[in-house]
């Protein structure tokens, strides 16, 4: 790691319910003796990341350590590609993950323990992936960008109500689930892509960049983080019944295959929904709001350290 480097730390008190803030003197103390020059920042409300980044960015600062959950890293990368003034990919984001799912992490292997993802930042080895970016149509609403999975349906309605119980870490999601059982309506959509038209009732939709979401689910076939493609999951008109019965699929991946889903390998889709229906929408386990969305590939924007 060169003396010269600078970086800027962004931490999320609130997350792992609140065990960032907890962890952060021994955090602090690892990085000073590992030899890292840098200053800090705690969010204090709501996508506060998102602005906390930029003010970095402006202050010259390229190496970002991002301690928190996949949520956290959201909101930075939303913050980051928010901004003109420094090519995305110049930006090099370093994780010490602590919050309720750390799905993102699994794809590459980043360690939960704070020594270890210290030590992977410290020695420096960047990769890159793409980003998935959602537009929303019809409406006056910024685009969001998503490093991980975006869902709509079911999947969606399920993040809106994991918040209560995210004490209970991945467990949560589960939780989540079956509550969601009880109240949530299949919907009807239109999925658009490579000129041709899916019309369905379906439970959800999923457009996936890495491998796991909602606390370890695979929910999509063959995710692949930097070949320019989502990979799309159209969860078709499944009951409660087939929910249930296929729950330890989710994890498994074995979901991908059932006689109701349907898989695809695209770089742009968009989305039109019932908007009566639950058509919640999320991204990184964020909850975005409803709406007719578009989603396209930015490849190679996310430059982060890893194994």
């Amino acid at each position: 790691m060169s003396s010269a480097k600078r970086w800027f730390v962004i931490i999320n008190p609130t997350s792992g319910n609140g065990s960032s803030k907890r962890k952060w003197p021994k955090i602090k103390a690892n990085l000073v003796s590992e030899g890292f020059d840098f200053d800090f920042a705690f969010t204090e409300y709501a996508n506060h990341s998102n602005g906390l980044v930029q003010d970095a960015i402006n202050q010259q600062f390229k190496n970002i350590i991002c301690i928190g959950g996949d949520g956290t890293l959201h909101n930075i990368i939303n913050g980051i590609q928010n901004q003109s003034s420094v090519a995305s990919s110049d930006i090099h984001i370093g994780v010490i993950p602590i919050g309720t799912g750390n799905d993102w992490i699994k794809t590459y292997n980043i360690p939960l323990g704070v020594k270890r993802a210290i030590s992977i930042i410290k020695r420096g080895l960047l990769k890159s992936q793409d980003l998935g970016k959602i537009e929303f149509l019809n409406q006056d609403k910024k685009a969001t960008y998503f490093n991980n999975l975006a869902g709509i349906g079911f999947d969606g309605f399920v993040v809106s109500k994991v918040g209560k119980y995210k004490f209970l870490g991945s467990l949560a999601y589960i939780i989540g689930a079956v509550v969601g059982l009880f109240s949530f309506k299949n919907f009807y959509t239109i999925i658009s892509f490579n000129g041709k038209e899916i019309k369905t009732k379906s439970l959800m939709v999923l457009v996936g960049l890495c491998k796991y979401s909602g606390g370890g689910m695979q929910l999509t076939k063959n995710p692949n983080p930097d070949d320019g493609l989502f990979d799309v999951s159209i969860a078709k008109d499944l009951s409660k019944f087939d929910i249930v019965k296929n729950l330890f699929n989710l994890f498994n991946g074995n979901i991908v295959k059932h006689s109701k889903v349907e898989n695809h390998k695209v770089n742009c889709l968009s989305i039109h929904i019932n908007l009566e229906e639950h058509s919640f929408i999320q991204a990184d386990g964020e909850l975005l709001g409803k709406g007719n969305i578009k989603l396209s590939i930015i490849p190679k924007a996310f430059s982060f350290y890893s194994n």
